[in-house]
């Protein structure tokens, strides 16, 4: 019996997946459960198996093409057993084409209308590629119009772009890339978002993270960055101000017992948000151990959907691209996202001395359909009140 092979459901929110490589050719022999393709999702690139044992009778879609849940996209069977009849091929989209005219350039018009002279070849693609012949300069004799005139004229205006500027090189959107172009503008278009700013003084930060370094070395033979510490102040941060850690879903509030902190990672054309599951229940060599391990996964490109699910509350660094700071936005269906900028050396005023202290400006963006000002306000007040706090922080980081 032939079986289908369709695209997988590989989570609540994925809605369609992008086929990325073949693992098995068309009539190859296939085991149930043995890898079959590599699809690219919303959140991750995950490999497919096998759902029947048999051969690869047909594959559907080809490499490239992006298709929603449930589609099919191959057929399993033994060779000989008939197929589905008016089965296409998937491919992918083809560019769509270029704009034939530059909008920049208008023609002058001849002062007595003229008869535009060219070869019937040369008509004929003109026709076919719907360009207009009197922007084509001839070469023929008398300005002739021959076929290398409009394929040549052809080149030039798809090396532009519309409002024709030259293009150095054309980079097709990867699934990822586009999965996050529709979900930041969705984020936009669908939340109220507000960002609240605050700079502090985090040298408690800075020495206690020196201190801790060679303990988190000898422990777990790992080094001790900025975004673990993060995380583990974050949480514990949540735990006074629940309302942070909810999403907004049937027409009510939903504040979820789980803290589940993700932290953005930039890997090849675009960036994935794999999750710190229940942060606040976790001592802080376990939060490195489990950062570094996810971090490496996203630079392999090995993430699994249960690493990249569950986040209740997302943070982004750009510190070690020395931005100081800015608007992160929200990963849907979270309310909030802290953005974390540079530690950086400033004079600051402290008491009625200025002295030399490392500072860092937090950007807090959150729903404002959730939650007010006041409380976006206590709660980045709160987390600034951990850093700036040497006995707390101890305590909490030692936790």
């Amino acid at each position: 019996m032939v079986v289908e092979v369709k695209i997988p459901k590989l989570g609540l929110t994925m809605t369609k997946g992008t086929i990325k490589k073949w693992l098995k050719r068309e009539g190859e022999a296939v085991s149930k459960g043995e890898p079959l393709l590599i699809i690219e999702t919303e959140k991750i690139t995950s490999t497919v198996e096998a759902p029947a044992s048999g051969h690869l009778l047909r594959i559907l879609a080809q490499v490239g093409a992006t298709l929603p849940v449930g589609a099919v996209i191959a057929y399993i069977g033994e060779p000989g057993e008939p197929l589905p009849e008016a089965v296409p091929t998937i491919t992918p989209p083809a560019p769509s084409k270029p704009v034939e005219r530059p909008p920049e350039v208008v023609p002058t018009p001849p002062a007595q209308p003229t008869r535009v002279r060219a070869t019937p070849r040369a008509k004929s693609i003109a026709e076919k590629e719907g360009v207009d012949l009197t922007l084509v300069k001839g070469s023929g004799p008398g300005g002739l119009i021959v076929e290398e005139d409009v394929l040549k004229y052809l080149q030039e205006v798809r090396g532009r772009t519309k409002s024709g500027l030259r293009v150095r090189e054309v980079i097709p959107l990867t699934s990822l890339r586009s999965t996050i172009a529709e979900r930041m503008c969705e984020s936009l278009r669908t939340m109220a978002q507000v960002t609240i700013v605050r700079e502090e003084v985090v040298d408690n930060i800075v020495k206690i993270r020196s201190e801790l370094q060679p303990v988190i070395e000898r422990d777990t033979g790992l080094r001790l960055t900025y975004t673990p510490i993060l995380i583990k102040l974050v949480a514990e941060a949540i735990r006074k101000f629940p309302i942070i850690n909810s999403t907004l879903e049937d027409n009510s509030i939903k504040v979820i017992d789980e803290v589940n902190i993700g932290f953005a990672v930039a890997v090849d054309h675009g960036l994935v948000v794999p999750v710190v599951k229940e942060a606040d229940k976790k001592k802080l060599k376990d939060i490195v151990v489990i950062c570094n391990e996810l971090a490496r996964k996203a630079r392999e490109g090995s993430l699994t959907l249960e690493d990249v699910s569950g986040g209740t509350f997302t943070i982004t660094n750009l510190g070690m691209y020395g931005v100081d700071a800015f608007t992160p936005i929200i990963n849907p269906p979270q309310i909030a996202i802290l953005g974390v900028g540079r530690f950086t050396p400033k004079p600051v005023v402290v008491g009625d001395r200025v002295v030399i202290a490392n500072t860092c400006v937090f950007s807090l963006t959150f729903d404002h359909r959730v939650i007010d000002g006041h409380t976006a306000a206590q709660f980045l007040n709160e987390l600034v009140g951990l850093i700036s706090d040497e006995a707390r922080l101890r305590a909490v980081l030692s936790d």
